[in-house]
């Protein structure tokens, strides 16, 4: 929880400042925000994951020309180019290079069975480019408030990353392997004499 918190540090002040101010006050806050995350993670020495690398190089230059244009649009555009980002990263790791991202980075704590970890991997990646689809039809489509598209930004995407994470969850749950299933499978072959103690 408290790393899930962490990660939405910059989006929760980003609303936080919008609702005080307008969007480009929030957007400099959000900037700050992703900058001085990377920095209290170097300061306590702590891993900077390449998501948090992504999230402040996309903020920065989406949040940077927002300013300095004075446009509004490419901050709407964020959310779906980092998503999209993600999911291409995945899809491309996978079906190019033959790297299953989602095991690299789960592998340690669940046992599946490759199949599986392939269509994990696949899952997220779909879900990624959806939301970023998302993302961009209530920014753009004309049908949404600027406050709207900032609602559904901080509470319908993450809302959405919530459920899939709850559904994704429970899907792991049924192709798990048990832990030392293997080991105990491995001894099954064991001659069962071996276990007879000699007079």
């Amino acid at each position: 929880m408290k790393k899930f918190l962490f990660d939405l540090f910059p989006l929760i002040l980003f609303f936080v400042a919008y609702r005080f101010a307008d969007i480009y006050t929030a957007t400099g806050v959000a900037m700050a925000a992703a900058v001085l995350q990377i920095a209290w993670l170097k300061l306590r020495s702590l891993p900077i994951e390449g998501t948090h690398w992504i999230n402040l190089g996309v903020i920065v230059f989406f949040g940077g020309a927002t300013l300095i244009l004075h446009d509004d649009a490419f901050i709407r555009w964020k959310p779906t180019v980092l998503y999209w980002l993600f999911g291409v990263i995945l899809l491309g790791a996978q079906l190019l290079f033959g790297r299953n991202l989602m095991q690299k980075m789960l592998g340690a704590k669940v046992e599946m069975p490759t199949a599986a970890w392939n269509r994990f991997n696949l899952s997220w990646a779909i879900f990624f480019l959806i939301a970023g689809a998302l993302n961009l039809y209530v920014a753009f489509s004309g049908q949404f408030t600027e406050s709207q598209w900032v609602n559904f930004k901080v509470f319908g995407l993450t809302v959405l990353l919530i459920v899939f994470v709850i559904i994704q969850s429970l899907w792991l749950a049924r192709h798990m392997t048990p832990a030392g299933q293997d080991g105990e499978a491995g001894n099954s072959d064991r001659d069962p004499r071996s276990d007879i103690k000699d007079d």
